[in-house]
């Protein structure tokens, strides 16, 4: 597959932290072992790779801006460019040592995402996409699952945690989804999710209260590949709201309907 000048300066900038995110990883799993245990290790790794990626992106193009989930956001003078970075998608997965995390990369041109790259180094999985060019999985197209109805679909979520989230509406939202789908999986890595809805392992996703950096690449991996994406409430700027439902035509519109399905009254 061909990639623009601005693609390879994204997907060089993930490698290399990418790189060195799999020897921290590699720390990390000896950590486990250790009474303190590996979360201020972890922390490092997290800031050293978005350093490493806000470095090289901003010597490529240095009046863009960068929003990086570590750091303050850098206002450009180009004005019309950002970078959107995680440096590490996945954080409580990598600090338990389970190999299920990305680096998640995209460009935002004029409050529209234009390229993305998503990069699992623990598996060499590397997910691309630009603006009109399709997605791809290393040098493989993607395209969206062909599933049609919610009783055959395996559908990705992202569940919230400790301090996070309203947990009394997701889990009316949970129960109404259980009741209509083939399997549900929450993975905890929403751009890795996002990435197995564009190559058709997951039918679809939902989850609420998310960053623009966990989703943005995810977005245009799911739209090039064919799928629909709408917030949680069927408009057009998951990034700006933070919350994401996505799929197929008929499994997007489907799980939209069923999380808002009214809840019975005694």
């Amino acid at each position: 597959m061909a990639r623009s000048a601005l693609l390879n300066v994204m997907v060089q900038a993930a490698f290399k932290a990418g790189k060195s995110l799999a020897r921290d990883f590699g720390e990390v799993q000896n950590l486990q072992v250790s009474l303190k245990g590996p979360s201020d290790y972890v922390s490092q790794a997290d800031r050293k790779a978005e350093r490493s990626i806000r470095e090289d992106l901003l010597k490529a193009r240095p009046t863009y801006g960068f929003l990086g989930e570590e750091g303050e956001e850098i206002k450009g003078t180009d004005g019309a460019h950002r970078w959107i970075v995680d440096p590490l998608d996945g954080t409580t997965n990598f600090l338990h040592g389970l190999p299920h995390f990305a680096i998640s990369i995209a460009l935002e041109r004029q409050g529209e995402i234009v390229a993305a790259v998503v990069f699992n180094p623990a598996t060499d999985e590397l997910y691309t996409a630009e603006r009109g060019g399709g997605a791809f999985l290393n040098d493989r197209r993607l395209r969206v699952g062909a599933r049609k109805v919610l009783s055959d679909a395996v559908v990705g979520t992202g569940t919230p945690h400790l301090g996070r989230g309203n947990h009394g509406k997701y889990l009316i939202e949970l129960r109404h989804v259980m009741g209509e789908v083939a399997g549900i999986r929450r993975f905890g890595s929403a751009s890795l999710d996002l990435a197995y809805v564009a190559a058709g392992r997951f039918d679809g996703f939902w989850e609420r209260d998310l960053a623009a950096w966990d989703i943005a690449a995810g977005v245009l991996l799911v739209r090039e590949a064919g799928g629909w994406v709408t917030d949680i409430d069927g408009g057009s700027k998951p990034v700006e709201d933070g919350s994401i439902i996505c799929g197929n035509e008929y499994i997007a519109k489907a799980l939209r309907e069923v999380i808002h399905r009214p809840v019975p009254t005694k």
